[in-house]
């Protein structure tokens, strides 16, 4: 079974229906070709309260993916963070910064990783380049993150030879 995945893009001008929305259409089309299937794709204006509500409405008895794309900048408007950070309950700032070091420009980037209840969040940032390339940065990983929000196999390294503890 495809893991589940949904997108939330952050824009005044797409919530509004005054662009079109190329950064959420690139993370889509990202998604659907590494098997994700996407059930569901909102579009929200700018800001912290509007961010963080989308969120937790989209977290909501859900486990899975839910990439966020736009905000992440320094713009005035640009909110996403803080918004996330509102909403989420664990940080994962292993995966934020994964996803910044793609291109040099990913150090003007805000953006956060973390996850609420079963949901593991993403911020990428609006353009549809740079949404694809830090999504493509950490979708390796994503499924074993999934699996252990699920709460499937909580030890996963608790059996390898590494994790052993030897006295000489």
């Amino acid at each position: 079974m495809a893991a589940l995945a949904k997108i939330l893009t952050v824009s005044d001008s797409v919530a509004h229906g005054h662009a079109t929305d190329r950064g959420g259409e690139a993370v889509r089309e990202l998604l659907e070709s590494s098997k994700y299937l996407v059930v569901e794709q909102l579009a929200v204006e700018d800001g912290v309260d509007s961010v963080a509500g989308a969120l937790t409405q989209l977290a909501a008895d859900f486990a899975g993916l839910i990439v966020t794309t736009g905000g992440t900048g320094f713009g005035q408007r640009d909110l996403t963070p803080e918004g996330t950070r509102l909403a989420i309950d664990r940080e994962a700032p292993g995966m934020a910064e994964a996803m910044r070091l793609v291109d040099p420009l990913g150090r003007l980037s805000r953006s956060m990783a973390g996850t609420i209840g079963r949901a593991l969040i993403l911020n990428t940032p609006g353009s549809p380049k740079g949404a694809v390339q830090c999504l493509g940065a950490v979708l390796d990983v994503v499924p074993h993150a999934l699996e252990l929000l699920a709460g499937a196999n909580p030890h996963p390294h608790a059996s390898s030879p590494s994790s052993e503890h030897h006295t000489i």
